[in-house]
């Protein structure tokens, strides 16, 4: 079988098992010609059991309007909501603290975020999310 050549590659952020066809997936998918609710369907099939999380997915866009797609994991902001319980960060990180990561919590969530981040240590990993936090008005237990 000769190998499909790619069209294009994009990049959407819905809610897992929630994906519409409504813009900004509608409008990105339907210029390439791709059906949509196809799209729609298969996410949501696949990320029924992460509802409420924001779920990046890389869609592969072939010549022939055909499609494959990789599920990503969800930005380390709406993990570490995710970890404090918390609706929002803080509009004032700097002034206003909304909640407090313990070092597990930090630990945790970079090595579940390892394999999408550029660290090469868990150590590294842990600072860059420990920044994440910061920049969000969480504090971050040493």
């Amino acid at each position: 079988m000769a190998k499909k050549k790619i069209k294009t590659v994009i990049k959407v952020f819905p809610m897992g098992g929630a994906a519409t066809p409504a813009p900004p997936i509608g409008p990105a998918l339907g210029q390439h010609g791709v059906n949509i609710m196809e799209f729609v369907n298969q996410y949501n099939k696949q990320t029924q059991d992460k509802k409420g999380q924001k779920v990046p997915a890389e869609i592969t866009i072939y010549e022939d309007r055909t499609f494959t797609f990789v599920l990503k994991l969800p930005p380390v902001s709406e993990m570490i909501k995710q970890e404090l319980k918390l609706k929002l960060g803080s509009g004032e990180p700097n002034k206003t603290k909304v909640g407090k990561l313990t070092r597990a919590q930090l630990e945790k969530i970079a090595t579940e975020k390892m394999p999408d981040l550029s660290a090469s240590t868990l150590e590294a990993a842990m600072k860059t999310v420990a920044g994440t936090a910061r920049s969000m008005g969480v504090e971050v237990e040493n």
